[in-house]
């Protein structure tokens, strides 16, 4: 069974969005990814300075372009943030310091950094004043996602008909304590019809009797799953780093924050993900084709 991640920060010890990305490490990682039946993906870049994004997305992209391997794995580019909300709990792991509004000037810097590759960008509609910058996105081809955002239902609405169609790992990159009935998710799952909704499967990131509510409600025809996976995919309880900053994975393989207070990406796999899915789910292997192959590739129009 193919499958197309939507959301790759690293994997098997390589950051993506490191600063000592090599060709060796880009390479190792797509051999890895292979081997684990991830036959494409969109690697992944989160919130930092314009400048320092611009130089890690364009490092990737110059190693890309001479592995062959590279190429053919990853896809393209997913570039999520800084254009998110930069209050406590929607801001997620993200660095607040380097959160931004949506702007179409810093857009177009990321989109010429990344050569033609960016596929999708994530940002907060309440952050982008008119839907200016996502109308922008989608012209140049790009598949705009809301995510780490806290926007009414009418600014979603909105920023849906200025061309976003998604949402990112819908259950997380918001408060753990929010309105009992007015909240974002609830707002997200109400547009289930103008939205692809992605999930990270792994029964942490949202838990799996509530995701299957969720599924039952909504249907897997706008469904996809994603890893969000970061470094330390693969590899066991540990120390690791995203974009620099550090993380503890616990013998539970969950990424978490050194002080625990919370989740920074992912350590589950493709082949986790059918186990769950399977298991925990109770979905066929054609629900499954759907949420990890069909479904993404429809999403950013391959």
């Amino acid at each position: 069974m193919k499958s197309f991640d939507l959301q790759v920060n690293g994997y098997a010890g390589t950051d993506f969005n490191g600063d000592a990305l090599t060709a060796e490490a880009l390479h190792q990682a797509c051999e890895c990814l292979v081997e684990d039946g991830c036959d494409n993906i969109l690697a992944t870049f989160i919130t930092d300075e314009i400048p320092t994004l611009e130089r890690r997305i364009g490092k990737l992209v110059e190693l890309r372009e001479k592995d062959e391997l590279a190429r053919r794995i990853i896809t393209g580019i997913h570039i999520e943030g800084p254009f998110i909300n930069p209050i406590k709990g929607y801001v997620g792991a993200h660095p607040p310091h380097a959160v931004k509004p949506a702007n179409v000037d810093d857009a177009k810097r990321l989109l010429a950094a990344a050569g033609g590759l960016a596929k999708l960008v994530t940002l907060a509609p309440e952050h982008d004043a008119g839907c200016k910058t996502a109308a922008f996105l989608v012209s140049q081809g790009v598949t705009v996602s809301a995510g780490h955002c806290d926007p009414s239902l009418d600014q979603l609405n909105a920023a849906c008909d200025a061309g976003l169609s998604m949402f990112t790992h819908l259950g997380n990159g918001c408060p753990i304590q929010m309105h009992r009935h007015d909240n974002i998710i609830q707002r997200a799952l109400s547009l289930h019809e103008r939205l692809w909704l992605c999930f990270i499967p792994d029964g942490v990131h949202v838990p799996f009797f509530v995701l299957k509510n969720w599924l039952a409600s909504i249907g897997l025809a706008r469904t996809i799953f994603v890893t969000d996976a970061i470094s330390a995919a693969r590899l066991g309880p540990g120390r690791y780093t995203l974009a620099g900053w550090d993380i503890l994975i616990g013998n539970d393989l969950v990424a978490r924050s050194p002080d625990a207070t919370h989740f920074v990406g992912s350590t589950v796999t493709v082949p986790r993900i059918k186990t769950n899915a399977s298991e925990q789910l109770g979905m066929s292997e054609e629900d499954l084709k759907q949420v990890i192959d069909v479904n993404p590739r429809k999403a950013i129009q391959l």
